[in-house]
């Protein structure tokens, strides 16, 4: 039996060697470290779009943000056992927020595509799905996308409608900040049609009064997606414990009775399907 020398120089190596691979060890271990950040200072900063209506506005009187957006990220907030820090966001700045760290999460009428897949993580799990929808005066002659062709059409800056508006339908889109903005340029005759979210535009088309002249006349929705939480990418321990609560929401129906409290209507098909799904798994 022969005994292994080993060379002085050659232990230096070897022990270098394993000193770099436990340095290493932490950062490879802690890759995502939001959700570690959220459960140590014990809240959790979620983006949401206060852009006005069922899904998301502030309380004139007490300034508290209330509506869809907002219930729902106080309830993941709750359901993660750390308090909610809610921040307003607008849809040009909802994902510079996110990568420049401003919010931990989005929940900010973010539909599902592969452009943000890219550049953002999330929730695979969908708690809601959303399509856009035009409003225009009653007496535009507007019946269908088609009618938009040659005409000036305001979105919101960032709105994943505008390429589909322009390069399927020839429509003319003009940006603007927010959707309020957009449809302020509306009343005032700047376009013909301010197309955003179904679920801003269809209850200020059934409430009537500033916007009585005004309706929904289209029923396909355009571009009809997932809404999902973000975080960023590379979070999968973060995405991954938002994922267990959304299934938690639709296994025990709290969205769906949520979305009837609110009274947001039509009703989405989307949620009684996962609440099916779910509650049978």
């Amino acid at each position: 039996m022969t005994e292994e020398i080993t060379h002085p120089a050659n232990r230096w190596l070897k022990l270098a060697a394993a000193m770099a691979l436990v340095a290493l060890l932490p950062v490879t271990a802690k890759a995502d470290s939001t959700l570690d950040k959220i459960t140590s200072r014990g809240k959790v900063a979620i983006g949401v779009l206060v852009n006005g209506g069922d899904f998301g506005s502030v309380d004139p009187q007490t300034q508290r943000l209330i509506g869809w957006n907002p219930e729902l990220a106080r309830k993941l907030a709750q359901d993660l056992g750390v308090e909610a820090e809610l921040v307003p966001v607008q849809t040009a700045t909802r994902t510079q927020f996110l990568l420049a760290g401003k919010v931990d999460l989005l929940i900010a009428s973010m539909d599902l595509n592969p452009e943000r897949a890219q550049s953002m993580g999330y929730a695979p799990t969908p708690f809601y799905r959303v399509g856009g929808t035009a409003l225009t005066l009653k007496n535009s002659g507007i019946a269908k996308w088609e009618d938009l062709r040659g005409k000036p059409v305001c979105v919101s800056q960032g709105s994943s409608f505008a390429k589909p508006l322009a390069t399927e339908y020839g429509a003319i889109t003009k940006g603007f900040k927010s959707s309020a903005d957009s449809l302020l340029a509306l009343k005032g005759g700047q376009c013909v049609a301010a197309v955003h979210d179904s679920t801003l535009l269809q209850p200020l088309a059934r409430k009537g009064g500033e916007w009585a002249d005004y309706h929904a006349p289209i029923a396909d929705e355009i571009l009809p997606a997932d809404s999902v939480v973000w975080a960023r990418k590379g979070e999968t321990d973060t995405t991954a414990a938002v994922d267990r609560v959304i299934q938690s929401w639709h296994r025990t129906g709290w969205l769906i009775a949520t979305e009837k409290r609110l009274g947001i209507a039509p009703p989405q098909p989307l949620l009684q399907q996962l609440h099916q799904k779910y509650q049978g798994a």
